[in-house]
């Protein structure tokens, strides 16, 4: 299982987003989900259905919620397994980030991503291998 681009779970929420201010941000989510080759791992669809599921104003139902993450189920999504953790745990030590920010860019590098889309970590900053790139700075939002 490969992929070329790596998208984290705000990425995801901002594309199902209802709320009039995410509007600007749902249009370049959507978009990037509409390219070619994006890979996402079983954390990520965790992350996505906790926030989407308990947070109102976003206006995403549970059935739309449901329906995205069987989407998601049947693209190339990574597990995490007990190796990833540990490879997680050794990436947040050596670049001094949280655990959940390493296990997406240790997934990510376990696809073969040469990006990461997201806004929790340094736009433009490189992590064995891994860029990451806020998809949102250029909303100016």
């Amino acid at each position: 299982m490969t992929a070329r681009y790596f998208i984290d779970s705000n990425v995801l929420v901002y594309a199902g987003s209802q709320h009039p201010d995410d509007q600007a941000k749902r249009m370049i989510a959507l978009d990037l989900l509409r390219k070619p080759g994006l890979g996402f791992s079983t954390q990520v669809m965790q992350e996505y259905f906790s926030v989407a599921y308990t947070k109102a104003r976003l206006g995403i139902s549970l059935e739309v919620a449901l329906e995205n993450l069987e989407w998601l189920a049947r693209r190339n999504t990574l597990p995490v397994t007990p190796g990833l953790v540990l490879r997680a745990t050794r990436a947040a030590a050596r670049h001094k980030i949280s655990y959940w920010d390493a296990a997406i860019l240790s997934a990510a590098k376990e696809l073969g991503c040469h990006t990461l889309y997201s806004e929790d970590l340094n736009h433009g900053q490189e992590y064995d291998g891994v860029r990451v790139v806020n998809p949102f700075l250029r909303t100016g939002a």
